[in-house]
């Protein structure tokens, strides 16, 4: 079984921003500023509509029979179209189980948009059983089914009012949590030319959600306490192994937390 743990992570469209607000002239942060005041407005809150979030990132953790990786899809001048079209590809070429934190509330929602306007196909991702039978009871869009398993929304029993952040849930588990750099920092970082540092903070947000799928498989049986260590010390030995900085910052809290 393939299983995909997948995060993105976004900023404010300020191209769209431009068309709907008529900013035509107005530097990128003054659009940004103009599109949150106005949601403030309109809402009290400045959390953007998510048809306004542009996709900057999307990081993964693939666990499959033979191997385990944690990854950003595309390079770092990849543009969102690229990104969006790479991440429907690799499940309409292999057909992963989804996990998500709050992927059903923000993370897919915001792709259904984005991939509208790049014009990606995905008709794997989609299917709920007129074309593949064995998609009529587990697809990938119905809430209580596991084809898609939103970590959040279960753990909640599906109630909003129960849900916790990744974040708490990472300081309740012990895990290494955001490590210095939190999704308020994201646009700030971009416009900075920082979008490295960006992916890298994505990578370490769906880190943490393995290590949580990882205790929800012991929880509900899925695991074994055996297979459940065995599971860990592979993860240790692949970031061990990685030479990237936030890979080894990340097992270093981790392990220092145990």
């Amino acid at each position: 079984m393939n299983r995909l743990v997948f995060d993105i992570e976004t900023v404010p469209d300020v191209e769209l921003g431009r068309r709907v607000l008529g900013l035509d002239g107005l530097a990128d942060a003054q659009v940004a500023k103009a599109m949150y005041s106005a949601r403030r407005q309109e809402s009290g809150s400045d959390f953007l509509p998510l048809e306004q979030h542009k996709v900057v990132a999307i990081s993964c953790v693939l666990r499959s029979r033979e191997q385990l990786k944690v990854w950003s899809l595309g390079e770092l001048d990849s543009g969102e179209a690229e990104l969006i079209t790479r991440f429907f590809d690799g499940i309409e070429k292999y057909t992963p189980d989804l996990v998500s934190w709050n992927g059903s509330g923000f993370d897919l929602p915001v792709l259904h948009y984005r991939a509208l306007k790049a014009g990606v196909r995905a008709p794997r991702y989609w299917e709920t059983g007129d074309e593949d039978t064995t998609f009529r009871y587990n697809n990938y869009l119905s809430r209580y089914h596991w084809r898609h398993l939103d970590l959040m929304d279960v753990l909640a029993s599906f109630q909003g009012r129960a849900r916790a952040s990744l974040a708490d849930m990472a300081a309740l588990l012990g895990l290494p949590g955001k490590l210095g750099f939190s999704g308020a920092e994201v646009w700030d970082a971009v416009l900075a030319g920082r979008l490295e540092t960006v992916r890298n903070y994505c990578e370490t947000d769906v880190l943490n959600t393995y290590l949580v799928l990882l205790r929800f498989e012991l929880f509900r049986g899925r695991l074994d306490q055996a297979e459940y260590q065995h599971e860990l010390v592979r993860l240790r030995e692949l970031l061990r192994a990685s030479p990237a900085a936030h890979h080894q910052q990340f097992l270093q809290a981790w392990e220092s937390a145990i």
